[in-house]
């Protein structure tokens, strides 16, 4: 794979997918730390850029530890999508522009952003010849596999993306219409990875590092892009590399050291965000995946979903730590 991770040691890279309120900056980087070769910032307004707005261009810092990141933008007005290019790539420097042809949000698609503009192909194919004109980096694409049932198609929508001069194409395949619900269907990355050119990213229904694996093994796609499945579990990454590879695969993390990756990510947070407590309470999300799972991981999450400050977080895993049932479920 040549694009968009030109020159490292993965044959199959693995990438952090956007998500919006998820894939921030301390997540990204705790993500490639534990082995993410690519992130991507959250989809990001082309409008919002223009107009400088204060929260969009927060989202848009990163650190340099994060290279390789792309900067993801959506909107559905060739120019002002073209601008936004031109700006994120003087301003900020990442390392490419992607298009989000595929959030299904209906606050986004009902301006027809993200896969709203799959109902119009020749729209999706201006949007990406005019962010190209803006930027020098390379430009690629994130899509769905059709608006709806009727409208699914995802090979054309590939070919179009790359007749317009996409680089690269992550296809999650499942339409608009079907949101996250029924099953992913990896064929449709196998039909777009045998008919494209340029490479392919599979992404959907990656839950575990054994479905990164089965993914590759089933669709041929040229890199991996795991979103939900790195809920919680940042490891994912390592994981599947190792399987990818073919060397030994780390243990999952024990509780001990599962609490210290996720006070690792409260601190990353905390030192980020300039509120503390707005922050620590964005952050419950995090908390609530890093413990599913657990003994009596209801009340753990309980417990957690009330803090207003990362310090009770120490607290609480202190005391679950301490108590005398966990390490006879554990010894069990």
């Amino acid at each position: 794979m040549r694009f968009p991770y030109p020159s490292g040691p993965s044959a199959v890279p693995l990438f952090l997918a956007p998500m919006a309120g998820v894939s921030e900056s301390p997540f990204r980087r705790l993500c490639r730390q534990w082995g993410a070769d690519v992130v991507v910032t959250e989809f990001l307004s082309a409008e919002g850029i223009r107009r400088e707005n204060e929260a969009t261009i927060a989202k848009l810092r990163f650190a340099p530890e994060e290279h390789p990141i792309g900067v993801q933008i959506f909107g559905a007005e060739p120019e002002a999508m073209r601008e936004a290019a031109a700006a994120v790539t003087d301003v900020f420097q990442p390392d490419y522009i992607d298009i989000n042809f595929g959030c299904p949000v209906k606050k986004v698609v009902r301006r027809n952003g993200g896969s709203g503009c799959l109902k119009d192909l020749g729209l999706v194919q201006e949007i990406i010849r005019a962010v190209v004109q803006g930027t020098h980096l390379p430009v690629t694409v994130k899509v769905r596999s059709g608006w709806s049932e009727e409208m699914r198609d995802p090979v054309t929508i590939g070919l179009r993306c790359q007749e317009a001069g996409a680089k690269a194409i992550a296809l999650h395949p499942r339409t608009r219409t079907q949101m996250y619900t029924g099953t992913a269907r990896w064929e449709e990355i196998a039909a777009m990875k045998q008919a494209l050119d340029i490479p392919v990213i599979g992404n959907g229904d990656i839950k575990t590092a054994e479905d990164a694996l089965r993914m590759h093994r089933e669709t041929g796609c040229d890199a991996v892009m795991i979103a939900r499945g790195s809920f919680g579990q940042p490891w994912v990454f390592q994981q599947a590399r190792a399987l990818l590879d073919g060397t030994p695969v780390p243990a999952t993390p024990g509780v001990e050291e599962r609490f210290r990756i996720a006070l690792d990510h409260a601190r990353m947070v905390q030192a980020y965000e300039a509120d503390p407590v707005g922050a620590a309470i964005e952050f419950r999300k995090h908390l609530g995946w890093y413990v599913k799972g657990l003994p009596n991981s209801s009340e753990l999450r309980k417990k957690l979903h009330a803090v207003h400050s990362f310090d009770e977080v120490e607290g609480i895993f202190a005391e679950y730590l301490r108590s005398p049932w966990l390490h006879e479920a554990e010894a069990a």
